[in-house]
């Protein structure tokens, strides 16, 4: 029998949902399906178990899709190869030649070069604006705008997104675009209710109804144990499952999470055409791992917290970006929407000495971190943007999304934080 458990902490769900005794065995763990096909008992019986070809579905992908659901409360989950492949997927399934998405400037560098450099060659408007003020998002929409897509914290910067400003915004020109009669089977059953009334319909985080545009969240840097989108207005959440749901650099994995099943129907459609779902090794390793997302994410970002304010004090450091510390010009928006004030694993920080400074600090570090673009396992990472992850931009884009040239991105592990401090403090010292 499926499992679920709507306890607050989410515990249960992490260890248990998705997974059921083998009923052949009584193994623990979800068996790893490892088959292409899978034999039908007749023409008229096609499908009676769920299953016909593995690029559809696959029993231990659903394992963890069904947990994905849990985890997030939404109303399905669909698994992906890669991060990148549930971004392009969600792009895919919901945006035609002609259709307008509004997307940050400080964003994930491959979802910015996906829809800018991919997506956009189909026809497709992007306008990227500063999540960081809502009136921004606002004045982008255009008439054909179908998709909002936010990213928070945001990547490698750490700008947050006010989701519930975001949502009532969408929410707004929904309610125009029904009162312009652009969507007059939507005016028939709400005809008895007042704007007030039909805008709390169309916002929030109860809302039962469906949307003209699409409000979309990669929150991989916050995680569940952080933040809840659903709550707050989206529609569909973005998970790299590479990240923080592994957690010990062994899988690549992605997941969009739907509020509607009818958005994940599309998504689910979408990844069978391209043929990007999540192959069943990969689901059984992070099934497994998954298990200890909270308690991994909790302490790793006690020890963020530790690290960002030995930097802070630092004759070395010139600016600190973290949004557990007060000095993070969004504060107010962790402490809104970050569960219990937990504000995630990474730090941010801008070395004096700009560029040449942060590539001696990378080169000159010691154990325990490692010179790693990926983030949120076991072991702490260190990259500078300006060289890696952001080094096709200009100094000119680089600068107007806040990656400076000696910006460094920390992603914190499970070490000792006097071992972090200390090697951070040598490299740091050693710096001329």
């Amino acid at each position: 029998m499926e499992y679920s458990s709507s306890s607050e902490d989410q515990m249960t769900n992490y260890v248990h949902a998705g997974v059921t005794p083998d009923p052949l065995t009584g193994a623990i763990h979800k068996p790893i399906y490892q088959s292409t096909t899978y034999v039908q008992d007749s023409v008229e019986q096609y499908l009676q178990k769920g299953y016909s070809y593995s690029r559809s579905g696959n029993p231990t992908v659903r394992a963890l899709e069904e947990r994905m659901k849990a985890i997030e409360r939404g109303a399905d989950a669909a698994c992906f190869t890669t991060g990148m492949a549930a971004t392009i997927t969600v792009l895919t399934a919901f945006l035609s030649a002609g259709d307008h998405c509004i997307m940050p400037i400080c964003l994930y560098g491959g979802s910015y070069r996906a829809a800018n450099e991919y997506v956009r060659r189909f026809g497709v408007e992007f306008d990227f604006v500063d999540f960081r003020e809502p009136a921004q998002v606002e004045n982008a929409f255009k008439h054909n705008t179908k998709m909002v897509f936010a990213e928070t914290p945001a990547n490698p910067t750490l700008h947050l997104t006010d989701l519930e400003a975001i949502d009532m915004i969408i929410a707004k020109k929904e309610l125009e675009r029904i009162n312009n009669n652009e969507k007059a089977e939507a005016l028939s059953p709400d005809a008895e209710l007042s704007d007030e009334q039909l805008l709390k319909t169309i916002s929030g985080g109860k809302r039962e109804k469906e949307r003209s545009v699409l409000f979309v969240v990669d929150s991989t840097f916050a995680t569940p144990h952080v933040l809840h989108p659903f709550e707050y207005g989206a529609d569909v959440i973005l998970h790299s499952t590479t990240k923080y749901f592994d957690g010990h650099n062994v899988t690549t994995g992605g997941a969009a999470i739907s509020r509607f099943s009818n958005h994940h129907d599309k998504i689910a459609y979408t990844r069978n055409i391209c043929g990007s779902i999540m192959d069943p090794q990969t689901a059984f390793y992070t099934l497994n791992s998954s298990m200890t997302l909270p308690l991994r994410v909790q302490r790793q970002s006690e020890t963020a917290k530790t690290i960002a304010q030995f930097l802070e004090e630092h004759p070395k450091v010139e600016r600190v970006l973290y949004p557990g510390l007060d000095s993070h010009p969004q504060r107010a928006l962790a402490k809104k929407y970050h569960r219990n004030d937990v504000n995630g694993a990474v730090v941010g920080f801008d070395v004096k000495g700009g560029i040449e400074a942060g590539k001696k600090l990378m080169n000159t570090i010691g154990k325990p971190f490692s010179l790693c673009e990926n983030l949120g396992s076991a072991q702490s990472l260190i990259t500078c943007p300006a060289v890696f992850t952001h080094a096709q931009l200009t100094k000119e884009q680089r600068l107007a999304i806040g990656v400076t040239d000696g910006y460094i991105r920390l992603s914190i592990g499970l070490e000792s934080p006097q071992d972090l401090i200390e090697a951070l403090d040598k490299a740091l010292k050693d710096l001329q």
